[in-house]
């Protein structure tokens, strides 16, 4: 099966592709998508997730087949890579990977300190508690934390009630066990970390990570907002994009 994508805007322009988060697909970037036709824009929906669900999810492996796209489309064109939580993972990876194929990254929200004790708590905790995903008050609590609005909800909520306990598990364990990648230092682009003033200090410790394991990279924390800038302020979001691809 081959990775859903969508495609918009002025194919003559740099090619600017949006990786989603973990648990919702190329529809959170919505809001970015409509501001950014003039550029050529690629949303793919990662493995495991919406219209790719039937792919097995690793972070390598989204990396692969994301590399193999951005390669078809691309055409010698600038590369601008932007990656939500776990989508900001799998960019850290693809930088690593294709050292010289991104001109512009930004990864947001990126946490790249393994969770103690992960890959062994993961399983038994998502048995526990996979069947509360399809409980509208459930999901409506996650969405939140999410800052998915009533207008994304009922997207989030049928894609939770979709996913399979083991995806999940999948997902989780390779969310919760990534580290920065060894060759990212080889990276020629230019990439901007971001990460929420009230995230978990992990997430901010972990942006700082980041920033020195890379000579062109820099930080900035974003002031009274949480983890999912891009659906809480899409506004102030897009103008960081602009700005960093303009410099």
């Amino acid at each position: 099966m081959e990775l859903f994508y969508r495609e918009s805007g002025d194919v003559r322009a740099p090619l600017l592709v949006f990786l989603h988060g973990g648990g919702v697909s190329g529809w959170m970037w919505e809001n970015q998508v409509e501001y950014f036709q003039h550029y050529h824009c690629l949303v793919p929906d990662l493995p495991g997730h919406g219209r790719s669900s039937e792919i097995s999810f690793s972070i390598c492996g989204s990396s692969e087949l994301i590399i193999d796209l951005m390669k078809r489309k691309a055409s010698g064109k600038p590369v601008i890579l932007i990656g939500f939580s776990l989508g900001a993972q799998i960019a850290l990876q693809i930088l690593s990977m294709q050292p010289q194929m991104i001109d512009y990254a930004i990864i947001n929200s990126a946490l790249v300190r393994p969770v103690p004790l992960a890959r062994h708590l993961i399983g038994p905790m998502v048995r526990m508690t996979h069947g509360l995903a399809k409980h509208r008050g459930f999901s409506r609590l996650q969405a939140k934390q999410l800052y998915i609005g009533e207008d994304l909800f009922e997207a989030y909520y049928q894609e939770t009630c979709r996913m399979k306990a083991a995806t999940l598990v999948d997902i989780l364990q390779e969310n919760m066990t990534f580290q920065i990648p060894e060759q990212l230092h080889r990276s020629t682009a230019k990439i901007l970390v971001t990460v929420g003033e009230k995230e978990k200090k992990m997430m901010r410790k972990s942006a700082a990570d980041i920033a020195a394991s890379h000579r062109s990279c820099e930080v900035r924390v974003l002031p009274q907002v949480g983890h999912g800038v891009p659906l809480a302020q899409p506004e102030l979001f897009n103008e960081i994009i602009e700005a960093w691809i303009r410099d």
